[in-house]
């Protein structure tokens, strides 16, 4: 059976108990007939055996009960949401929905979309004491939540902190429905993307200073639990590792972050730095919330290119912009340091960061110009391929001649192999490597 059917089956298992619940809660508060005198006597179905996601998140966090019951009160709505509308029905006293019920309108959802309020209803009813108990299910630690399995919009701060919407997170109803899990979108929710690359590490050409302090965070991330567990370093050093990568365009420092994810396992997500700030007081702080909330307890790695323009220098607080920008500073500097994985900034000058950052950086990689050398083995790799180099083309001579970024370089390739196809022959020729290399040149503003 494949994993959609599996997971349907114990869902529909699932949901037949929850419908139960709500029932036998509805007639307990309304003091009507009832075979039991607590929700707690239906028992949910057992998942011994069972080889559904839902089933293994059951058994994996241990969910009793109550977090059970939360776990599928959240899902309905994407699964079965008319399993909710019993919570439609009307106050005759008042002539409105009750407000013990708690839920939400959506725009175009006509369903009822649960809230925290409406679980606090399924577990306590009218018991106070019982409610006070449950409160610890919404607590940001609570496993649930730290595991980013179900979220809690918390928005609406002038409002009872109860009446937050309550939902299953996109990954995770993924794996609970059509068992795939998906990478999130870019959107103004998640302004950032996830970046890949096709190159090995071997094939990263720097400064063998520079490529020690990569190593040096590809091994704490595959050892920091060692260190941190197992050698008693934990009250020492914060989970987290935060690094700068500085140095010229085109050097190598976007693709040494996706070499870092790619060696540790970890998906790397550049952040949209033009949909991360904004003008509006408050909204800039309220977007990095939204990519460090996601990211929370995920094997990610956040990585911040051009980061100038979030992490620049503070200034005097000699007017209201300044103070407000000083404030989305010390924000980011509180959230880097919270943050338990790995965070990446880029930037071409190392001086245009706040010093305060820089101290809270585990490392800082600089990614120089590549000398001679190195420019060579820039070219020899990147015209090693099936497409044929004339003979005459003196590959030592081109990287002692011109100084050139890795990035430069591979755009000076691209157009001579522009060239070689629109001639129609399998062959790049030197005098288009030199055209391109003018160009190259042309764009930064210099001469051959």
């Amino acid at each position: 059976m494949d994993a959609a059917a599996n997971n349907a089956l114990t869902i529909d298992r699932e949901i037949a108990w929850f419908d139960r619940v709500i029932d036998t809660r509805i007639r307990l508060y309304f003091e009507q007939d009832c075979d039991y005198e607590s929700i707690r006597r239906l028992e949910p179905p057992p998942v011994d055996g069972d080889e559904s996601a839902y089933a293994g998140l059951v058994r994996r966090c241990s969910l009793a009960f109550d977090e059970r019951l939360l776990l599928i009160l959240a899902l309905v709505p994407d699964v079965r949401p008319q399993t909710l509308d019993t919570f439609f029905v009307h106050n005759k006293n008042f002539d409105r929905g009750f407000t013990e019920f708690g839920g939400r309108s959506g725009k175009s959802h006509g369903g009822f979309l649960p809230t925290c309020e409406t679980a606090m209803f399924l577990l306590a009813g009218n018991d106070i004491g019982r409610r006070f108990e449950c409160m610890r299910l919404f607590d940001r630690d609570h496993v649930l939540l730290a595991s980013d399995v179900l979220r809690i919009d918390r928005d609406r701060h002038d409002e009872p902190a109860l009446g937050s919407a309550l939902q299953v997170s996109p990954e995770w109803l993924d794996r609970l429905t059509s068992g795939v899990t998906h990478k999130p979108d870019f959107s103004s929710r998640f302004p950032a993307r996830l970046i890949t690359t096709q190159y090995r590490w071997d094939e990263l050409v720097l400064p063998t200073a520079s490529r020690r302090e990569l190593e040096d965070i590809i091994t704490w991330a595959k050892t920091s639990q060692r260190i941190l567990s197992e050698w008693g370093f934990a009250k020492y050093f914060k989970p987290g590792y935060r690094s700068l990568f500085y140095g010229p365009p085109g050097t190598g420092k976007t693709l040494a972050a996706t070499l870092i994810g790619k060696e540790i396992g970890a998906d790397v997500y550049r952040i949209d730095i033009s949909m991360v700030v904004s003008k509006y007081v408050g909204e800039t702080e309220k977007n990095l919330a939204g990519v460090f909330d996601q990211a929370e307890n995920k094997h990610w790695i956040l990585f911040f290119d051009e980061a100038d323009a979030l992490f620049g220098a503070r200034t005097s607080n000699s007017s209201a912009n300044d103070r407000y920008s000083n404030q989305e500073v010390a924000y980011l500097l509180q959230r880097i340091e919270d943050f338990p994985g790995m965070v990446l900034l880029a930037s071409n000058l190392r001086a245009n960061i706040d010093d305060a950052f820089t101290r809270r950086f585990q490392s800082i990689v600089h990614f120089p110009m590549p000398e001679s050398e190195l420019r060579e083995k820039l070219w020899t790799m990147m015209l090693t391929s099936q497409c044929a180099l004339d003979e005459q083309v003196d590959v030592p001579a081109l990287a002692e001649a011109y100084e050139l970024s890795g990035g430069s370089i591979n755009n000076v390739v691209r157009y001579a192999a522009i060239q070689a196809a629109q001639a129609e022959r399998p062959l790049i020729r030197g005098a288009e490597l030199l055209q391109g290399v003018v160009r190259e040149l042309a764009k930064e503003g210099r001469t051959p």
